[in-house]
């Protein structure tokens, strides 16, 4: 499954949007990855919304997963969650998943990224790359060459997340990242399918250009 381009909704930045709506335009714009967050919406409306998202990536063949939640992740069918470093340990939430489960988790250390992978993650997310406006809690960009030194380290897909955009995505790309994480590049665009579109021929061509 390729995490070239992974799109995490927030209503707010995208101007009210609603969260299955974000997700049915990014998708459209060739999305891979979905991610449901929102931290103020209680477990029945993450259920209902989940389950939203979820008839919109299933016929696209993009992958969902929600953010944090595990139990909501189950109930509403998602293909993973993603994790922090205080949430559910790895190895529980693999005792409760089904077979073929996505655990993402998002790091900010080579040993951070070392322990996620040997605990069975299937991606790491270094969180933050750069600075960024979109979490408030994100604290400060690790920067490029904390993201190669983990894609060195580590066998698993890496992931960039925060401050990333159309015009840093190739040396975020060229320093080995497997795929971006953004939220206000997309999400608060006037044409969401369009700058996932664009985005995501950003990364393509990136990736073409890195290969020997």
């Amino acid at each position: 499954m390729p995490y070239d381009l992974y799109v995490i909704t927030d209503e707010t930045l995208a101007g009210g949007l609603l969260h299955a709506e974000i997700a049915r335009r990014a998708v459209a714009g060739g999305a891979d990855v979905i991610q449901l967050r929102d931290k103020a919406l209680d477990c029945h409306e993450l259920v209902r919304i989940g389950r939203e998202i979820r008839a919109v990536t299933n016929p696209a063949g993009a992958l969902f997963i929600v953010n944090d939640r595990l139990d909501v992740a189950l109930a509403c069918g998602a293909d993973g969650v993603h994790l922090g470093q205080g949430d559910i340990s790895i190895d529980v939430a693999r005792q409760l998943a089904p077979s073929g489960f996505v655990i993402g988790i998002s790091v900010g250390s080579v040993d951070e990224a070392l322990a996620a992978a040997s605990a069975g993650a299937d991606y790491v997310a270094l969180s933050p790359t750069f600075d960024t406006g979109s979490k408030a809690d994100a604290g400060p960009g690790h920067g490029l060459d904390r993201l190669r030194s983990i894609r060195n380290a580590v066998r698993i897909p890496v992931i960039a997340i925060g401050g990333i955009g159309p015009g840093n995505v190739k040396e975020v790309i060229h320093a080995g990242a497997d795929g971006v994480a953004v939220i206000s590049a997309v999400v608060s665009a006037p044409d969401i399918a369009k700058a996932a579109r664009d985005l995501k021929e950003r990364i393509r061509a990136a990736k073409r250009e890195a290969t020997p």
